[in-house]
């Protein structure tokens, strides 16, 4: 069986990412993987000069980073225990994009997402990061849905 050397988990801190999570942790504890955690602030739409003033919008966007690096710290301090080889990312942009180009970065063995299962209109409006990240990785995908 092939070693997974760097696992790449992808979050949204929603409770699909952590039943998720749990089967990205039992991977790397047993393999002895470096465990990357990722968090993508969805690349806000551009309001300056129509609704917001600029001032705001950038207290916006420092807000909305600020509060991510809480949920990332909390995150970690409450999933993983007795497991130092890991490490937290938060960036900002087109979620599948942005998994898709860290799991490159990092070269990782296997990407872990959460689904949403979403289906019909709702899938069609929202799309879902985690198939189109199936559809254009090169590498391992595992997806885990909620039971």
């Amino acid at each position: 069986m092939k070693q997974f050397e760097k696992i790449l988990f992808a979050t949204d801190f929603s409770e699909n990412s952590e039943h998720a999570f749990d089967y990205a942790y039992a991977l790397a504890q047993k393999f002895g993987s470096q465990l990357i955690i990722l968090h993508v602030i969805n690349e806000p739409v551009d309001l300056r000069g129509f609704y917001v003033p600029h001032v705001s919008f950038e207290n916006l966007e420092k807000e909305i980073e600020e509060g991510a690096e809480k949920m990332m710290q909390k995150f970690c301090r409450t999933k993983i225990k007795d497991f130092s080889n890991y490490k937290a990312n938060i960036v900002t942009g087109i979620p599948y994009e942005e998994i898709l180009k860290k799991a490159d970065e990092e070269n990782v063995s296997l990407i872990v997402l959460g689904t949403q299962g979403r289906s019909g209109i709702d899938h069609l409006l929202f799309g879902s990061t985690a198939e189109r990240v199936v559809r254009k990785s090169a590498r391992p995908v595992m997806t885990v849905r909620l039971p």
